[in-house]
């Protein structure tokens, strides 16, 4: 990595970055990965909070759940108006802005007086907090090429890891201290780590429209066989993960199992495996190719079907099958996000198509592995997990 007085020249037709005050290669990455792990928490405060929330402002648990989708919302809606922006926008200055709206919004959050305003300032901090999306791409941009892979997985573990560390230290901060204090910490973290890491990052002026990313993306998937490749097989992926993680706690909660809430939400804790995966990952993909190790998590993920089918009645076996399908799905990401990042010249443009294509393959099939549990039980939900890993492979080999 270039030193502070330098000048790295980005791929052609890109202006050149301005590096100043960059800190040590191995400080630099971990900067990034922390600040991916606080500011991805935030998109998934809410839903280990949800009973607090009702019992606060006098309602049910369900009147309530349709705060976490808004916060879903809010995401997707900021994946594609704001990551295709690291093409184009000084990076140092747009990460610095969305985190100080992320800070008020998030603080919002905490003051809210009902479920509206609440949703709304939900709304607005997950659509702003889409720093992570900003960062893998100048990540692999300044990675070695040999070590690209080994990079893009360290942000990967602390993107998951602030995921798991929302889903489980949000509901215990949540029960000892309330739910608007983990949002007011929340906002506290996201200005000290979004800040910090602006300063460190490097300048470019502006160039061209500032929404051009948005608009080129039709043409990108067009013109990029294997970012349309890793987009669909990550589809797939994620949307055989979340078929099965929605369900879950329907599963554990319900008669087959009748566990409490809060022993049910300890599952998440196998979210860490990607921690431990993703580094892996990284090195077989810079040694082996994307492709072989794409290949190798799809064999995973299937045999973690069946045993989530078992798993309706033997709980070893759900274990057993968590532990398969986060490794299947870091290891797939990892060597999906690296391809993606690599496959254009406009690398910002492309993580949003990656990443959008993702979240909507993992949308669709939540939505659909609820309505097969309701219809058809358990192995309704392993079905159309096995559906989306068919075609997720499936639509993807068929076309060279």
């Amino acid at each position: 990595m270039p030193s502070a007085t330098t000048t790295t020249t980005r791929r052609a037709g890109q202006a050149p970055l301005r590096q100043a005050h960059t800190p040590a290669p191995g400080l630099f990455l971990t900067l990034i990965a922390v600040c991916s792990a606080v500011t991805a928490a935030n998109i998934y405060l809410a839903a280990p909070l949800l009973s607090l929330m009702a019992r606060d402002f006098g309602s049910a648990p369900s009147a309530v759940a349709w705060i976490a989708s808004v916060a879903q919302l809010g995401y997707a809606v900021g994946l594609l108006f704001f990551a295709p922006l690291g093409d184009t926008a000084n990076r140092r200055r747009l990460v610095a802005g969305l985190t100080l709206v992320t800070t008020v919004a998030l603080g919002a959050s905490a003051a809210a007086p009902g479920t509206t305003a609440l949703a709304v300032a939900m709304f607005v901090a997950s659509a702003t907090t889409v720093i992570p999306q900003l960062l893998v791409p100048l990540v692999a941009e300044r990675a070695p090429a040999d070590r690209r892979a080994r990079h893009v997985a360290a942000v990967i573990a602390g993107l998951f890891t602030g995921i798991v560390a929302a889903r489980v230290l949000g509901g215990l901060a949540g029960q000892a201290f309330g739910w608007r204090w983990v949002f007011a910490g929340a906002a506290v973290l996201t200005l000290v780590l979004g800040l910090t890491t602006a300063l460190v990052l490097p300048s470019r002026r502006r160039e061209g429209p500032l929404f051009a990313g948005l608009a080129a993306l039709p043409s990108v998937l067009r013109d990029s066989p294997d970012l349309w490749r890793a987009c669909l097989r990550q589809a797939g992926m994620f949307g055989a993960w979340s078929a099965l993680w929605t369900a879950l706690s329907l599963l554990l909660t319900g008669p087959a199992y009748g566990l409490s809430i809060a022993t049910a939400g300890l599952f998440g804790l196998f979210g860490l495996t990607a921690s431990a995966v993703a580094p892996l990952a990284g090195g077989f993909v810079d040694r082996f190719g994307a492709a072989r190790v794409v290949r190798s998590a799809y064999l995973l993920a299937a045999v973690s079907v069946p045993l989530f089918w078992l798993g309706g009645q033997a709980l070893a076996a759900l274990f057993a099958a968590a532990i398969a399908i986060h490794a299947a799905l870091v290891a797939s990401h990892v060597a999906n996000q690296t391809l993606a990042l690599t496959a254009t010249s406009t690398p910002a443009t492309a993580n949003t198509a990656y990443v959008v294509a993702g979240f909507a393959g993992g949308a669709a099939a939540s939505a659909l592995g609820g309505a097969a549990f309701s219809h058809f039980g358990w192995g309704g939900v392993c079905a159309v997990a096995g559906l989306w890993l068919v075609l997720g492979w499936g639509l993807t080999s068929a076309r060279r």
